[in-house]
C-alpha cells in the first residue's frame, strides 16, 4: 500500500517513498516557504510554562548543597 500525506505548505498530496524526495514537502519550493516561515517565527515550538522563582531558588540551593557535600572545588575559598 503506498503512503500519501498532504504537503504542509500547499496540501497537495505527496507519496511517502524515496520517489518523493522533498517529502513531506511535494517541491523544494514548498520546503524552503515552509523553512522562511520558521526563520521568521511563524511557527513555534511551545515555551516552558512560566517557572516559579521560589522554587527555582529553593532548587539551586538544594543544589550547591550536594556540590559542597561532593567536595567540590568551585565552593571553597
Amino acid at each position: 500500500m503506498v503512503s500519501k500525506v498532504k504537503c504542509h505548505t500547499c496540501s497537495t498530496m505527496v507519496v511517502w517513498d524515496s520517489s518523493s524526495p522533498f517529502r513531506p514537502f511535494c517541491t523544494e519550493r514548498c520546503k524552503l516557504i515552509d523553512l522562511g516561515d520558521w526563520a521568521a517565527e511563524n511557527h513555534r515550538i511551545a515555551d516552558n510554562p512560566v517557572i516559579d522563582s521560589a522554587l527555582s531558588e529553593a532548587y539551586l540551593a538544594e543544589l550547591e548543597q550536594e556540590m559542597i557535600k561532593q567536595d567540590n572545588s568551585f565552593f571553597k575559598e
